[in-house]
């Protein structure tokens, strides 16, 4: 879509189609505040239509500089269709409820980050098992080397498809009710915070005695994250 306004360059282009118009002071299309969701969600929802019909459908993703990765079944139909076709990714965070004195006022805490491009392939098995070893890395880092090498029959059931941002928004909701007119209204107002996190390592069944949890693993669940945090990956 055509730009309205010189970007700046921290900032993705603001479009008809990514315009804030309502409550601005909560959105931006600046870089670091939509990175910032990405980086932070275990997950997203990606957006596409099959013969008119719209499906929202949701994986892991990771992220590099502005390209977005996920990845998928070769056989899925969901691969095909979104293959070189536009396709919008969500991530969001519900960060608790705001109680307010009436029930127009009810809000939610959250934050949320939407984003458009192309849906695009990873060719090669090469460049496939470059993209798969940056996941599991942007994950957990260190684990990749230590994983049973990757065979030719998983690489082939396996597509990767990435998207480079083109248009971006993030939107953020914080604080308490916002209702100055009923401030002496007789009813309990405020916030119900909610938090995500990881809450500790579970051994497989099956696992070999003596094999430790891993201090990649650990040191996650001391963040309180959800997952570790971004950093560029190499080329």
């Amino acid at each position: 879509m055509k730009n309205q306004t010189p970007t700046p360059p921290n900032e993705f282009p603001t479009t008809e189609r990514t315009k804030i118009r309502r409550l601005r002071e909560r959105g931006s299309h600046g870089r670091e505040d939509v990175y910032r969701v990405l980086d932070a969600a275990p997950m997203c929802h990606v957006g596409y239509s099959i013969d008119g019909n719209p499906y929202v459908t949701p994986t892991t993703h990771w992220r590099n500089g502005d390209r977005i990765y996920w990845h998928g079944s070769s056989a899925s139909r969901f691969i095909r269709q979104a293959l070189g076709n536009q396709v919008c990714i969500t991530c969001s965070f519900m960060d608790g409820f705001v109680l307010s004195r009436s029930a127009f006022f009810h809000s939610a805490r959250f934050r949320s980050a939407m984003v458009f491009g192309k849906a695009q392939i990873v060719e090669g098995d090469d460049a496939k098992k470059t993209a798969l070893k940056d996941f599991i890395e942007n994950l957990f880092p260190g684990r990749w080397d230590a994983l049973r090498p990757m065979q030719p029959q998983e690489l082939k059931a396996t597509t990767i498809l990435y998207m480079d941002i083109e248009e971006a928004t993030a939107k953020t909701r914080e604080g308490y009710p916002n209702d100055p007119d009923d401030v002496n209204h007789p009813v309990w107002a405020g916030a119900l915070p909610m938090s995500y996190k990881t809450v500790g390592a579970e051994d497989a069944p099956d696992l070999i005695p003596g094999i430790e949890v891993p201090d990649y693993v650990t040191e996650l669940v001391n963040t309180g994250l959800l997952r570790t945090p971004y950093t560029p990956l190499e080329d």
